[in-house]
């Protein structure tokens, strides 16, 4: 078992520092006042203008019926308007549900309807595709008598755009419509968040194939981001590139709120584009850049990177895949970067375990993920609960302040995945060395990472079965240069079907999420399965070598 080391480090204590988010919105609008907070392509705001409109956000929500623990959803890719809807939403004690930008309709559907979002906060067009109309699609076939059929709990919905279909909202006539709630009443609102209560709920796909929602409280999230910001040495001054998607917990922990705690500057970027990462660094002399390794590895290849000036870049954190003890090497060398990190972590723990210091040596950052943040145990165990020694892979188990409350309405699944004694059982398997750095080397949960994104076999395994010439499927991740891992089917038509690979590639893409798309399938005559029934995964790996 591994602690934390490193108690000489000057580390406060967030959650009693601010309390709660809406205290941290209203801290930093004061502390850092005239400090560029956002700069949202022509659009520039200060600390001081972000707390305003994180407040009229707040008084469009109470005018709106919002009441503390209602859920409020975001479904928008990284812009200020996703910061400034999210922070006003929390700061009325609401509980803000994240919903990913690569859904399909029937997927951000599941998610309101099991999460029973009042409000929904959603973009208009994004690359060439309309969330309304995507939405409405898939809730038709309902009766209830707000904006969606499908959806009766949610009341309302709101497009963050200049127009709106009928029965819907657009942002500009919301946030009018809180103009007479009085700033006292928006103040005391937002000071009576409790710091134990839950600021949001992620929803995290796992091996039952259907999306569970982790619920995290206000002192978690303050609590784990105010060590992130110390570990990775955020300061004031800094400017963040944050092209990590905000409904991710990398993006709206470690981006948006460790910001607001150290008041740097955020630089939201919608769609991962290297060109456009090269111009914003040069432009906006962005000094953080936290991301996936492709990311980086894509920005060092890049035939036209010594065009830009990449000088002001001085901080990278990185994770989720094998980080190539190359790349830590070029990004120092190439790039001059002085701090390189890696980490690890889960929704179900805030979304970060264990994290590398600065200091460390570049093999100890590209081997491992690092070792345990502070007041955290981790622990690699054996089948049966022993504990592994130093050098033995088992499943890795965490406990301690930032393991959620459970899923969402879910007692049975919380039950399976937190021990009587305070453990997550995280689903993945790792070694610990003789320092405490923890090494991920396998998952339990068969999840497989798509270029930054958990991808679950049980989950695109029920999508692929609503086609209707598919009989058995089963779905592995296998091996690719550009995204580190991509998902093959294995699949039985049919009896009669003529259904061809790219006939189910095409339907899947209309289905469901670009990383949730098998690139390749392979038909079969039947699955290998032992005698209980269950899918042979490690047969169907072998044959790809994998």
């Amino acid at each position: 078992m591994a602690g934390e080391q490193d108690s000489g480090e000057d580390l406060m204590r967030g959650d009693l520092r601010w309390g709660s988010i809406p205290r941290l919105v209203r801290s930093a609008a004061e502390r850092y006042a005239e400090r560029e907070a956002v700069v949202d392509g022509r659009t520039r705001i200060t600390y001081t203008e972000l707390g305003e409109r994180v407040e009229r956000a707040a008084a469009a929500c109470i005018a709106s019926g919002v009441e503390p623990g209602d859920r409020v959803a975001v479904w928008a890719p990284n812009t200020l308007d996703w910061i400034v809807s999210a922070l006003g939403a929390v700061s009325t004690g609401a509980v803000l549900v994240p919903l990913n930008t690569r859904f399909k309709g029937t997927e951000a559907a599941y998610v309101l309807a099991r999460s029973r979002a009042r409000l929904l906060f959603v973009t208009g067009t994004f690359l060439g595709t309309s969330y309304v109309a995507s939405l409405r699609r898939a809730t038709a076939e309902g009766s209830g008598d707000g904006p969606l059929p499908g959806l009766p709990h949610l009341e309302q919905v709101v497009v963050l755009a200049d127009d709106a279909p009928e029965n819907f909202r657009t942002w500009k006539d919301f946030l009018a419509g809180g103009d007479g709630v009085p700033a006292a009443v928006v103040r005391e609102r937002a000071d009576a968040v409790p710091a134990g209560s839950a600021s949001d709920i992620v929803f995290t796909s796992g091996t039952t194939g259907r999306p569970k929602g982790a619920v995290i409280t206000h002192a978690q999230t303050l609590r784990c981001y105010d060590v992130w910001s110390e570990l990775a040495g955020l300061r004031e001054g800094d400017r963040y590139l944050v092209v990590n998607p905000f409904f991710h917990t990398f993006g709206y922990k470690a981006g948006i709120i460790a910001c607001l705690m150290r008041g740097a500057t955020m630089v939201p970027q919608p769609v991962f584009n290297v060109d456009t990462v090269l111009a914003n660094i040069a432009a906006e002399r962005i000094s953080v850049l936290p991301g996936p390794p492709t990311l980086h590895q894509s920005l060092l290849d890049h035939p036209a990177r010594d065009r830009h000036d990449l000088s002001a870049l001085r901080l990278v954190v990185t994770g989720a895949a094998v980080v190539p003890l190359q790349l830590v090497e070029r990004l120092r060398s190439e790039l001059n970067i002085a701090t390189v990190l890696t980490a690890y972590g889960l929704s179900e723990a805030s979304g970060i375990v264990t994290m590398c210091r600065r200091g460390d040596r570049a093999e100890v950052i590209s081997a491992t993920s690092g070792r345990a943040i502070p007041d955290t145990e981790v622990r690699v165990v054996a089948p049966t609960g022993a504990p592994q020694p130093p050098g033995e892979a088992g499943e890795i188990l965490v406990r301690g302040h930032h393991v959620m409350q459970g899923y969402f309405e879910d007692p049975q699944e919380t039950k399976k995945a937190i021990t009587p004694d305070g453990w997550l059982r995280t689903g993945d398997v790792g070694v610990l060395d003789g320092a405490g750095n923890l090494r991920i080397t396998d998952r339990i949960k068969d999840m497989f990472i798509v270029g930054g994104f958990n991808a679950y076999p049980a989950e695109i395994e029920q999508l692929l079965g609503l086609h209707p010439d598919i009989a058995d499927v089963a779905v592995v991740g296998v091996s690719d240069a550009r995204l580190g891992e991509v998902g093959k089917a294995y699949a039985v038509r049919r009896t009669g079907s003529t259904l061809t690979s790219d006939d189910l590639i095409a339907w899947s893409r209309r289905e469901m999420a670009n990383y949730k798309v098998p690139r390749a399938v392979e038909f079969v005559p039947e699955l290998p399965r032992n005698a209980s029934g269950k899918v042979l995964k490690t047969e169907l790996r072998a044959r790809q070598g994998s």
